[in-house]
């Protein structure tokens, strides 16, 4: 038992050590990398660029605006009525960008599905390594108790040597 507890030990040593390595290894990328230049590729920025637009209140506006327009227009216009009133080029154009938007969307998605699992594991390791420092602590008060439990002992084993000794003489001078 004793053995298996010294090598349960001995492993949550290594695995704080790696984590402390990886920890810093973190923190010094951190600080030589530029929050511009994050290594994505062209592909990865514009993806990210129209999910950004399409997902704003100011695309959502703007696009409002001229989808009213365009409907306006086309009631209102007796003379160029470019898309009657079923709208079949109104649904056309907006099937084309739905069509367009959503594997751009679909990407940065993906990728940000990708950033937030590593956000995850690293948070998990990062619990990890608090129940494993949180365990040496206790460890380490339950040793510190151990002591003055020991040194409690000792005193009053002491204290009772005195007060026999005191006890024996109080006798023979008696």
């Amino acid at each position: 038992m004793k053995d298996l507890k010294i090598e349960l030990h001995d492993a949550e040593e290594r695995l704080l050590s790696s984590l402390r390595n990886v920890r810093r290894g973190h923190r010094d990328n951190a600080e030589n990398t530029n929050p511009c230049d994050s290594g994505l590729t062209r592909g990865q920025r514009i993806a990210d660029a129209v999910a950004a637009t399409m997902g704003s209140w100011k695309f959502i506006i703007i696009q409002s605006i001229l989808l009213f327009l365009w409907i306006v227009l086309n009631i209102t216009a007796y003379v160029k009525q470019w898309d009657p009133y079923p709208f079949i080029l109104l649904n056309l154009a907006l099937s084309f960008q739905a069509a367009y938007a959503a594997p751009f969307i679909m990407m940065s998605q993906n990728r940000q599905q990708d950033i937030d699992r590593l956000a995850a594991q690293n948070d998990y390791q990062i619990n990890v390594k608090a129940e494993l420092e949180i365990e040496l602590l206790h460890q380490k008060i339950d040793q510190l108790r151990e002591m003055e439990i020991v040194n409690l002992t000792q005193s009053v084993k002491d204290l009772t040597d005195i007060l026999h000794k005191a006890k024996i003489e109080i006798k023979t001078t008696h």
